[in-house]
């Protein structure tokens, strides 16, 4: 869903279209959206498409919470606006209900009281009027996540997706179905490097540059490595990936069906144990919410 907002390189909506309409025919059945992405893009463009697709072809989650680049309307957790919200993907994605209701990044709200109280209740209702049929929730930090699914109450968490580090998640838990996103960590580990709003650590992104480069010098595609290394989890229910081209829609479905080389393995041992085992740090907990704050706050 992401790549079809423009987040990460400019994309028509015909081309989105055909991205979406090849990834079903060739087996790939989950999709992940959001009204954050594109601001309503990426929904609106599945609504070109979706309605042409056998419903029972393809599972699809969208979220709630996190809308508008604007500082003082990028989030909002309130039952109110839930609803409405729902609303309007299901209108935009021209279809009655979605598989995956999920609470988009909930580390931003104003409390975590909130979301156990009042995000988590309204999410319960929607599931019981049939638009949604299970309940996830996002995020990054892993504890919080972690604590919220465990202390949901009445309202059951199905599923927990998370960047980057869902494998981690994965073993810490088997309650929950983990959904591990963006294993390419936005650009982190593609040729270009990450877009300059990207929160990682000048010391990750140093890492990552060098793991890029080792692998180009000895004639390997870290992309590949990083999918397949995912997909080879078998603690994760999904790994979601983003294919802003048919050419990387065709490479990521390369990569699902042929598994990784020797040569393959060993060069992701090289590149843990010199560039990513080595890092103080390897994850940016707490950057972004505090950022967040900041600019809302004014400072």
């Amino acid at each position: 869903g992401a790549a079809l907002s423009g987040f990460y390189s400019r994309i028509s909506d015909d081309d989105g279209i055909h991205l979406v309409e090849y990834a079903v025919k060739n087996g790939i059945n989950f999709i992940d959206t959001a009204p954050w992405y594109g601001h309503g893009k990426s929904e609106t463009v599945l609504g070109k498409i979706l309605p042409k697709i056998p419903r029972k072809s393809f599972y699809i989650a969208t979220k709630v919470g996190r809308y508008e680049p604007d500082i003082d309307k990028m989030f909002d957790f309130s039952a109110k606006k839930i609803f409405a919200s729902v609303n309007n993907s299901l209108r935009k994605m021209k279809i009655d209900y979605v598989d995956i209701l999920q609470i988009h990044d909930l580390e931003f709200a104003p409390s975590i009281h909130q979301i156990l109280n009042e995000t988590l209740p309204a999410l319960k209702k929607i599931k019981e009027s049939g638009k949604a049929r299970y309940i996830g929730i996002t995020g990054y930090p892993l504890k919080l996540l972690k604590s919220v699914a465990e202390n949901s109450g009445e309202t059951k968490i199905d599923t927990i997706l998370t960047n980057f580090h869902g494998i981690i998640l994965s073993i810490q838990t088997s309650d929950f179905g983990v959904i591990n996103a963006a294993p390419i960590g936005m650009g982190l580990l593609s040729g270009d490097g990450p877009p300059s709003w990207h929160p990682a650590t000048p010391a990750i992104r140093s890492a990552c540059r060098k793991a890029v480069k080792y692998c180009n010098d000895i004639g390997i595609d870290i992309c590949r490595l990083a999918v397949r290394f995912c997909i080879d989890c078998n603690r994760l229910a999904t790994t979601v990936v983003s294919s802003t081209t048919m050419d990387v829609l065709k490479s990521n479905l390369d990569t699902v069906y042929e598994p990784l080389t020797r040569e393959e393995l060993n060069a992701i041992k090289y590149i843990r144990e010199n560039f990513f085992q080595k890092l103080d740090y390897n994850n940016w907990e707490g950057i972004e919410v505090a950022k967040y704050r900041r600019n809302l706050s004014g400072h």
